[in-house]
């Protein structure tokens, strides 16, 4: 069978270059000829680039400054090209020129890398070359890539066409798989990068030139003498979440650092940079390190290739979308997942790598994507073998970056196998002993994220506040709170929130008494424990009517647990930003304790000492001292509001809507006009959504000061009621710096707040400016 193969091959990338490499060997072992068709087009490798500004001067510069190692680099990359790639005699520049020319192939290949991306084309639009459009010969496709989350509307009828030209469909990522099955209906599968069709063993002998050829040694040296062995750095942006796993992995070691230059500065103050190594050079330097740091996925690749130690990171879109993630798909499914810094399942510094386990799952996986290749390669039907559940597999539950934590699974576990434990970043996740589970499956029918919500009718929107100054006084907003739990209690009921415990800890509690509702009023910016209270209050709904006050996810879990809605239960859900982590509030505790020498006897988060609009936190010592500020002006408020160290969840939160899962919904009235009830807005104003029939029974018993909005008022004020926020891009490099750091080193990095005058800069300049810097410092 004579393929032609169309795919990323020229551009001066290690990745492209190995991968166009593997293909054809891949191709070829399977008793069949395979020829690149030289299709050369938006692919420059010039050592100088075009001027379009000071990042091309300066990257210029810097050419000029290494110009012969650099140089050395191109001429490696151009003698692997010619010696170890086959490519056709013409090149091709144009879709024109293909179709009008008599191709010798019996198949068309559209080959792995992001060729079905648009967005890296000029036009923005699919490369038709890319889709074998060219020709009326069989198509078929091996691992290629879309790149982006989701097609454009306006270009998804051009993508069915072509992908309808396809006898046999492949992706290399899961978020690839969905866009296909969207488009045609068809259940592809996801392959592996071709980099890993070839084994180790066959990239080894390539690493010494004996792959394709004999060609001698490369004369290559490392660039410090290595007699125990070094680590090696591959970024191909900023390493971001690497760094402080880096740093702390070299000061440990005292091993040399050989950074392999993707990106031209400096990682580490002590690395030594390689500017001029081509595609074996790089296989060589992966295959002699003792330890890896990359953010590239074709470092990961090869790390994992030479069983050499490695951690990598991968941009905050694929932390909070892990399915978009080529280097999660990767990963994930050789068992390797925890060695994706910046999450709370990151393996220890220190922590040793399950190759032989590794090495299992890539042979079947390597196995099973062969076989795809050799099916399409003949025009065979290819059928994807379905994984069977092993007997003693653990039951099912929501993945760690949808889990809320609710409890649900661990509170409704029949044989008590589940328990809370906290990860690296500082919230707790379910662990399950396998050897008391009894693989009933309650736990995961009981899961929230396991089941679809029904969608429940728009609420009713109201501003209002407590009758009571006092009460509403030392609330966050207007005290409705209170009255609705004074109203539960008059009626013999208990209500359940969350509480500071002595040792700032946050914890839901049970109250039974109005005395006792101070504990429970006034936001705490932290997610709170709930340790046994959803079997608690099974139980007291036995007895009397309960209120429980939570996030959304608590009170959709709390309903799942109880397995429906109980007459005698009210609940009510907040307005939430995001629950920030209990590790990093009582480090955060403890350094203050430290620095001050005396112990928090109280905090408050939103404290109303100079009115509703800006709020203080104030904290309360043991001596009777106080330290009082604009919440956003401390360290602890400027991080949250940034949303530094919130749950991997709320980045994708399921109750970012009005689909509330409580009777009330309740949050701060944000975005009133200064005319609007201009003489409460001083004190605190709430925003009370009436959710459900019980809800509005309850409503109209409510001794509460109310007025009436539009819906679309509510949603305008409080954002989190349309859309989650997204994680910011120093999120995980905060967390990895959290894991192998001093606190304190971590705080003043990421949580100080910054100089007069930036801060006085964030004042003047429009978001547009802002945006425009950031862009650039990036």
């Amino acid at each position: 069978m004579n393929t032609g193969l169309v795919t990323f091959y020229h551009i001066h990338h290690y990745g492209a270059a190995l991968q166009a490499a593997a293909t054809e060997r891949a191709v070829e072992s399977l008793g069949h000829t395979c020829e690149i068709i030289d299709y050369f087009v938006n692919q420059d490798n010039a050592l100088f680039r075009r001027p379009t500004g000071l990042g091309s001067t300066a990257a210029d510069v810097h050419t000029a400054l290494h110009y012969q190692a650099l140089r050395s680099r191109y001429e490696r990359f151009e003698q692997f090209s010619q010696e170890h790639l086959r490519i056709s005699s013409h090149r091709f520049g144009s879709f024109a020129e293909l179709r009008d020319a008599a191709l010798p192939y019996d198949v068309i290949l559209s080959g792995s890398d992001q060729i079905w991306n648009p967005q890296i084309f000029p036009d923005g639009r699919f490369d038709p070359v890319f889709f074998g459009a060219f020709s009326d010969r069989r198509h078929i496709a091996y691992a290629p890539s879309f790149g982006i989350p989701h097609i454009p509307t306006d270009m998804e009828e051009e993508l069915r066409g072509y992908l309808a030209r396809f006898s046999h469909l492949s992706v290399r990522e899961r978020q690839g798989q969905k866009i296909v099955a969207g488009i045609t209906g068809q259940d592809v599968p996801v392959v592996l990068d071709p980099t890993l069709l070839l084994s180790a063993q066959q990239w080894a002998a390539a690493a010494s030139d004996h792959l394709f050829t004999t060609r001698g040694t490369f004369g290559f040296q490392l660039p410090v003498p290595v007699p125990n062995g070094y680590i090696l750095c591959y970024c191909i942006n900023k390493p971001g979440a690497l760094e402080p796993y880096l740093q702390e992995f070299a000061r440990r070691s005292a091993m040399p650092i050989v950074q392999l230059c993707g990106i031209r500065q400096k990682v580490h103050p002590k690395a030594r940079c390689v500017l001029d190594a081509g595609p074996a050079e790089f296989l060589e330097l992966f295959q002699n390190a003792a330890f890896v740091f990359t953010n590239s996925f074709h470092g990961t690749v090869f790390a994992a290739q030479f069983h050499v130690p490695f951690f990598t990171a991968v941009s905050p879109a694929e932390l909070t979308d892990p399915e978009s993630s080529r280097t999660f798909s990767l990963l994930s499914r050789l068992g390797l997942a925890d060695r994706i810094v910046g999450q709370g399942n990151t393996a220890d510094l220190e922590a040793p790598v399950d190759w032989k386990q590794a090495e299992v799952r890539l042979s079947e996986a390597r196995a099973a994507s062969l076989d795809y290749l050799r099916a399409a390669l003949e025009g065979t039907p290819y059928t994807q073998k379905t994984a069977e559940a092993a007997p003693d597999a653990p039951p099912r539950l929501a993945d760690h970056g949808h889990c809320t934590g609710c409890t649900a699974c661990a509170s409704g576990c029949p044989a008590d196998a589940i328990s809370m434990k906290r990860d690296r970043e500082g919230f707790s996740y379910p662990a399950i002993d396998l050897d008391r589970c009894i693989r009933c499956g309650h736990c995961t029918a009981i899961c929230p994220l396991l089941r679809e919500r029904e969608p429940s009718p728009l609420p009713a929107a109201f501003a209002a506040w407590n009758r009571n100054d006092l009460v509403r006084k030392d609330s966050t907003s207007g005290g409705v709170f209170t009255t609705l739990a004074e109203y539960i209690l008059e009626s013999g009921g208990v209500v359940y929130g969350a509480a500071m415990d002595s040792r700032q800890h946050l914890r839901h509690i049970a109250c039974f008494c109005k005395e006792d509702l101070w504990r429970l009023r006034g936001a705490k910016y932290v997610q709170s424990d709930l340790g046994k209270t959803f079997r608690e209050i099974r139980e007291a709904l036995k007895k009397r009517p309960v209120l429980f006050s939570g996030t959304p996810c608590q009170v959709d879990g709390l309903y799942r647990f109880l397995g429906g809605k109980p007459e005698n239960l009210t609940t009510c859900d907040l307005v939430c930003h995001g629950v920030p982590s209990p590790g990093v509030w009582e480090a955060m505790v403890h350094s203050i304790e430290s620095r001050k020498g005396k112990h928090l006897q109280t905090v408050r988060f939103r404290n109303k000492v100079t009115g509703w609009k800006d709020s203080h936190f104030t904290l309360v010592y043991d001596d009777g001292t106080v330290d009082s500020a604009p919440l956003f002006a401390t360290e602890f408020g400027r991080a949250f509001g940034c949303a530094l160290f919130l749950r991997p969840c709320c980045h994708q939160c399921a109750y970012t809507n009005l689909n509330r899962p409580g009777d009330f919904t309740l949050g701060d009235f944000w975005g009133l006009r200064p005319d609007e009830l201009a003489e409460q807005q001083a004190q605190g104003i709430s925003l009370l959504l009436v959710n459900t029939a019980r809800g509005s029974y309850l409503f109209d018993q409510l001794k509460l000061d109310r007025q009436a909005f539009p819906i679309e008022r509510a949603v305008a004020g409080n954002p989190r009621l349309a859309f989650p926020l997204a994680p910011p891009p120093d999120r995980a490099a905060f967390f990895a710096a959290y894991a192998v750091e001093p606190f304190d080193q971590v705080r003043k990095r990421y949580c100080s707040v910054p100089p007069l005058p930036v801060r006085l800069a964030g004042r003047v300049l429009s978001p547009e400016v802002k945006a425009k810097i950031r862009q650039k410092l990036q």
